[in-house]
């Protein structure tokens, strides 16, 4: 990478080299495990230009996304967050049956849905085929698309204006920011809202999250930097809100620039907060490695004396940023012998590169471990709750970030 995306510095600046890993969603199969597997660098940068963080476009959208491994639906509490903001934002914009909302990236209809119940005409823009079919079985009007311009425009003309775009856990996701914003502006109403939720690069670096840095997202987010992507687009923030999702996430919202007005306090109030912590500035990106690696060598540490004392440890999920995690670490099958998840769909595969089975999460309690690795720690609130049985023989649960915690259970 020698130009950032956004603004077209040449001077991009090292924060962390995860060194190569394959794409965290490429799950195998029993077979693919005989052939070849391709890695690609993992090495975060940020541009001291306009302090976008990002990484290289080493693979493309279409690769990813054409088929899925996610479905948003498995998680409880994220589909009872979508129904909160659903409710919110019914509320915020006036939202009646005359309103229209699309939502991009609208995976398997797990937001959109509660649109639906409200009666209120709806939109979603799915990439991948499968989870985009699965809306569609769910009662969800989706168009199977890559959002840019052009398509934002087709959507646009065929179905109207809309009063209200959502866009969460996306913006992350497309290395064409400029191109992916316009769409946005697209679609949008010319008196409407776009809403954005994306992890918070100020959270990712208090708390060590490094395992949420992998190829399907592009770059990571101030609430400066979003604004000067939101403006590469013809969009202007004016408020922002945090959030506790994905372990610190930032919902972005955002009108067409011409009728914006002034940006909200909770703007300025972020921007003090990410500016207090260095982030617009170099002094604050250079010692996250040094933290990156003490986690490693903690969870190493952790599983190599587990097994020395003939303990036994299995994971919990199988998240892309679980992935992140088990191959910048090395953890392989004979320090983590299977990991459990509730999507079906990933039963019987392998985690890339690893090669750790994933197994259906009954496993758990046929097998009994010492200690079970939660993967997806920022499900931490919902994933104790479900894991509770795990005490009934001694189990402990094991959260790896952002410092390594062993968390005794109650019934």
């Amino acid at each position: 990478m020698t130009t950032c995306r956004l603004c077209g510095s040449t001077s991009l600046a090292s924060v962390v080299d995860l060194g190569a890993t394959p794409p965290c969603e490429r799950f195998l199969t029993e077979r693919q495990l005989a052939e070849p597997e391709v890695t690609y660098p993992l090495h975060l940068r940020v541009c001291t230009g306009c302090w976008l963080a990002q990484i290289p476009p080493m693979i493309t959208p279409e690769e990813t996304f054409t088929e899925y491994a996610y479905f948003s639906s498995y998680s409880t509490s994220w589909v009872k967050h979508a129904r909160e903001f659903v409710s919110g934002a019914v509320d915020r914009l006036g939202l009646g049956s005359d309103s229209f909302v699309v939502e991009v990236a609208s995976n398997d209809g797990y937001l959109l849905r509660h649109v639906v119940e409200r009666g209120i005409r709806c939109l979603g823009v799915e990439p991948s085929e499968n989870v985009g079919r699965a809306a569609r079985d769910a009662g969800v009007p989706t168009h199977t698309a890559f959002l840019d311009e052009r398509t934002g425009a087709s959507v646009r003309a065929e179905h109207g204006p809309a009063d209200l775009v959502v866009a969460n856990n996306v913006y992350a996701h497309i290395p064409d920011v400029i191109g992916f914003t316009r769409g946005l502006r697209a679609l949008v109403a010319d008196d409407g809202w776009v809403s954005i939720e994306v992890q918070h690069l100020l959270t990712l670096m208090e708390h060590n999250q490094y395992d949420t840095i992998y190829h399907e997202h592009f770059q990571y987010y101030t609430v400066a930097s979003a604004r000067s992507a939101l403006a590469s687009g013809g969009l202007r923030l004016v408020d922002v809100e945090s959030l506790p999702t994905h372990g610190g996430s930032i919902r972005l919202w955002a009108r067409p620039a011409e009728i914006a007005g002034e940006p909200g306090e909770r703007v300025a109030a972020l921007l003090a907060a990410e500016k207090a912590a260095g982030l617009h500035e170099l002094s604050g990106y250079t010692e996250f490695g040094e933290r990156v690696a003490r986690v490693r060598r903690d969870l190493l540490t952790f599983l190599l004396d587990a097994a020395r004392q003939g303990r036994t440890v299995v994971g919990y999920g199988a998240p892309g940023k679980g992935n992140t995690l088990l191959n910048h670490c090395g953890i392989r099958p004979d320090l983590l012998p299977f990991t459990v998840d509730r999507n079906p769909y990933k039963h019987g595969r392998f985690t890339p590169g690893t090669r750790v089975p994933i197994l259906p999460p009954e496993r758990l309690a046929e097998e009994r471990p010492d200690y079970v690795l939660v993967l997806p720690w920022n499900l931490r609130e919902e994933l104790v709750e479900q894991l509770s049985f795990v005490h009934a023989w001694g189990g402990r649960l094991v959260f790896p970030i952002p410092n390594l915690e062993i968390v005794e259970v109650n019934p």
